[in-house]
């Protein structure tokens, strides 16, 4: 065999494989250093030797069906292979996340059980883009999950008994809203408070403490009696004054 035959496939000698159970049961085989970019896999293979033969097959979460593990190993293959560059990188990920709101939730649910941070980045930030601007009533609508909650229990996280994945990822994009929510709370308080500032000045208090009825208004107004009472009086006075010199010029 010529040197040219065995560098063409001493590379497909090279190649390790291991095995990957779904959640239906089924079994296949994989490249090893395609799914070993998913950490949750790569510590089933390190940490406990699983994946070797199909009797020592790595169980993937519930979340991971066949279609998603599909998906997801597409997505590896594109980032391992060495050379691509950023702008093809991001060609290839707008294209790949273009699909309906349900299949995204599940694929970010799926990626996010095999702890592959880069693909639940890239697809929260499509979810994102998704519900950015929306009302809670219009979110509730894309995933469809029943708006039956007050505006206090909106505030905290959404309880997930069933371990529903659509409604752990609405916990997780729902933060900012809830976040958003507490804040509004937060003013109305201040609003409420600043509208119960004693706004009085000195004066008026002290005249409250020593027994006085504390109306600003009041005393501003004995105050403008007061100085009007004065005008008429030095009108009169004035008045008078000038009769007083008319007549002793007659």
């Amino acid at each position: 065999m010529s040197e040219v035959d065995m560098a063409v496939i001493k590379p497909e000698i090279m190649k390790s494989y291991i095995w990957l159970q779904t959640v239906d049961g089924s079994i296949q085989q994989v490249e090893q250093e395609i799914a070993m970019f998913c950490p949750m896999i790569c510590h089933e293979v390190i940490q406990k030797g699983m994946g070797s033969s199909k009797n020592y097959a790595i169980s993937l979460p519930q979340q991971v069906n066949p279609a998603m593990l599909s998906l997801i190993l597409e997505y590896c293959r594109f980032h391992q292979v060495p050379g691509r560059s950023n702008k093809e990188r991001k060609s290839f990920d707008e294209k790949f996340i273009r699909m309906d709101t349900k299949r995204l939730c599940e694929l970010t649910s799926a990626a996010d059980s095999l702890q592959l941070k880069p693909l639940v980045d890239l697809t929260s930030r499509a979810l994102a883009r998704i519900i950015e601007g929306k009302a809670p009533e219009e979110i509730r609508e894309i995933f469809h999950l029943p708006d039956d909650l007050t505006e206090e229990e909106k505030l905290e996280p959404l309880k997930n008994a069933t371990d529903d994945p659509r409604i752990r990822l609405l916990n997780r994009l729902y933060a900012k809203k809830r976040k958003e929510l507490k804040e509004r709370e937060k003013l109305k308080n201040v609003e409420v408070d600043e509208e119960l500032v004693d706004d009085r000045s000195v004066d008026d208090l002290l005249s409250f403490i020593n027994g006085d009825d504390g109306d600003s208004k009041g005393i501003k107004t004995s105050k403008s009696k007061k100085k009007n009472r004065r005008r008429k009086d030095l009108l009169k006075s004035t008045s008078a004054h000038e009769a007083t010199k008319n007549h002793n010029k007659c």
